[in-house]
């Protein structure tokens, strides 16, 4: 299976602005190199964290969504974000994995950080969500659900893993960064799996100031690459699946885990959804 080349990007967002945002991530896709497979924003890239989702929240066919579409055709690689989205009537924090075509598929944030600001009307996703990308198993979440490990969980079945990169994309504050690093160590090290977490920088109206640490660690809880702290960057890389499967094969806890799961814990392997 070939490498995946993979292009995260760490900014500063532009609080309540969603064309000034746009028009910044505008400029920053200019330094993703030619030849990237994914690009990764952070949450709610376009507004900030939180904004009032009954004055921000866009549809389906959106300026944001358009501008998502738009960039992965001219990128020539998936590009994936969160932003607020009504959904029939219903507002959530949508994660986007927008492809080449126009075609996508959508995670609705599971945890909403209640204390955090992000409440009704905003209601929970009820399913989580493996896509693939050059034969890459990837279940990709926001922020809040690092806390919550189950939500995360692997599984193996006759060698098959259900997912072999995770990513959390988030809008996590300096002040609770250790979390952010222990947690995505965690995720890494008990699923067998690639993790990437991408963080905003910057401050918002509230007084939180975000320092990112945005970060790529392999199953064996080791960092591989690491954003500098409060700088906007564009930090791209390549991942080895052969790399993976070879831990995997040597170390092979997969086999040994629980077989246990929820109601809620069932993958939705979209490859090709209908929107």
């Amino acid at each position: 299976m070939s490498e995946l080349r993979i292009s995260l990007i760490q900014a500063d967002l532009r609080w309540e602005d969603p064309d000034g945002n746009r028009t910044h991530f505008d400029q920053l896709l200019k330094e993703v190199p030619t030849g990237a497979d994914l690009v990764l924003l952070p949450e709610t890239f376009n507004t900030g964290f939180p904004v009032d989702p009954l004055k921000f929240a866009e549809t389906q066919d959106g300026p944001t969504m358009n501008w998502l579409s738009n960039k992965a055709q001219e990128l020539n690689a998936v590009i994936c974000g969160t932003m607020l989205l009504n959904i029939d009537g219903h507002y959530h924090n949508s994660l986007v994995w927008m492809r080449p075509d126009g075609s996508y598929a959508l995670y609705n944030k599971r945890h909403t950080f209640a204390i955090g600001g992000e409440k009704e009307p905003i209601e929970p996703g009820k399913a989580p969500l493996v896509v693939e990308l050059k034969g890459w198993k990837i279940k990709p979440m926001i922020c809040y659900d690092i806390r919550f490990p189950l939500w995360a969980r692997n599984h193996y079945q006759n060698g098959v893993y259900d997912y072999d990169l995770g990513l959390y994309l988030a809008n996590f504050p300096e002040s609770r960064i250790e979390v952010w690093n222990t947690l995505l160590k965690a995720r890494a090290i008990e699923n067998q799996t690639y993790y990437i977490g991408v963080n905003r920088i910057g401050d918002d109206p509230e007084g939180v100031h975000y320092n990112g640490k945005s970060q790529m660690i392999n199953a064996r809880g080791e960092i591989l690459c690491l954003a500098e702290p409060d700088q906007e960057t564009v930090l791209s890389f390549a991942l080895d699946y052969e790399a993976l499967q070879h831990f995997r094969e040597k170390f092979p806890v997969g086999k040994d885990w629980d077989s246990f799961c929820t109601h809620t814990n069932h993958f939705n392997h979209e490859k090709n959804p209908l929107s």
